[in-house]
């Protein structure tokens, strides 16, 4: 496909069409943090995300920009379409997926998490629920619960009418609301709750572990087949907290743990020897965790020690 760079030179000697490229990329890198975090909470995954924008880039460049009269609005349409076509083909790639399937973990700035809304989307519990939507599902209420799009606006980025596009959105709301959460957290009960599952993990006691976790906690872990990982989620404080300490009197010494900023909630950043083992994210609700995410598998590390910026 011929880029804009291409289209402004056959056009010889119009300085106008000439300014295009840099107009186009001028709009594209102004909206570029807000097209990279629609297509990562439709697809979990940075690295498809990062070839979802250059797909969004390509064919924006071919855009007869004149006519654009909301570049924004344009540029969201673009991406989220090309999401969803790499979702399905995502959906058909995790059924043979080995073990539990988790978000890409991201390393993220303190912005994000002062932006509430933005890091409940972005948070790796909001993630997983996304994940039990449809592609069509999760496209709407990501442009409509995160990004505040109008319903004329979504049904032309996915491909139905207005009313359809209502419909779909209360549906997903629902599904949502079932699964997500049950409350905000204040950040000083998130510190607090964060900071004594530190203290446990750190020091391997199991009482302490027992304490700050939900009777009712999940535990997943996502080593890809590349890396030893629980081979299917752990429910119930007793059973979780006695896996973690085992694996810890296991590794002793030999592991440590930097408290990081993922997703837009707190996390660990796991080291084994002084390499990455992994990234922890955590839920935590009513000061106590109710769900423990470990990310292992290399594959999806890349980005855990520099910031990924996004935005709404």
């Amino acid at each position: 496909m011929a880029s804009v760079a291409d289209n402004a030179e056959g056009h010889g000697g119009d300085t106008s069409e000439k300014a295009r490229p840099d107009l186009a990329t001028q709009a594209f890198v102004a909206h570029r943090n807000l097209l990279f975090t629609v297509a990562y909470e439709m697809l979990g995954s940075a690295a498809d995300a990062e070839d979802v924008l250059q797909e969004t880039w390509l064919r924006w460049a071919d855009v007869d920009h004149a006519t654009v009269l909301d570049q924004r609005a344009y540029l969201v349409k673009i991406t989220t379409r090309q999401a969803l076509m790499r979702l399905r083909t995502l959906g058909r790639r995790k059924e043979s997926y080995v073990g539990p399937w988790l978000p890409e973990p991201l390393l993220t700035a303190p912005d994000v998490a002062e932006d509430v809304e933005l890091a409940d989307s972005v948070s790796m519990a909001m993630l997983l629920v996304l994940e039990t939507l449809t592609p069509t599902e999760r496209a709407v209420f990501v442009l409509r619960e995160v990004f505040d799009l109008d319903y004329n606006e979504i049904a032309e980025a996915v491909g139905k009418s207005s009313a359809a596009v209502r419909q779909i959105a209360h549906r997903a709301r629902s599904h949502v609301a079932a699964r997500r959460p049950r409350g905000a957290v204040s950040p000083a009960e998130t510190r607090g709750a964060f900071e004594a599952f530190q203290r446990a993990v750190q020091t391997g006691d199991l009482q302490s572990l027992l304490d700050i976790l939900a009777p009712d906690v999940v535990a997943l872990s996502d080593g890809g087949g590349i890396k030893q990982a629980l081979p299917r989620p752990i429910v119930g404080a007793d059973k979780v907290a006695r896996v973690f300490t085992a694996g810890l009197n296991k590794v002793g010494a030999a592991m440590s743990f930097e408290p990081v900023q993922v997703n837009g909630g707190p996390a660990l950043l796991v080291r084994l020897d002084g390499e990455i083992d992994g990234v922890m994210a955590m839920r935590i609700e009513d000061g106590l965790i109710t769900g423990l995410y470990y990310v292992r598998n290399p594959e999806k590390l890349s980005r855990v020690e520099r910031e990924t910026a996004m935005g709404r």
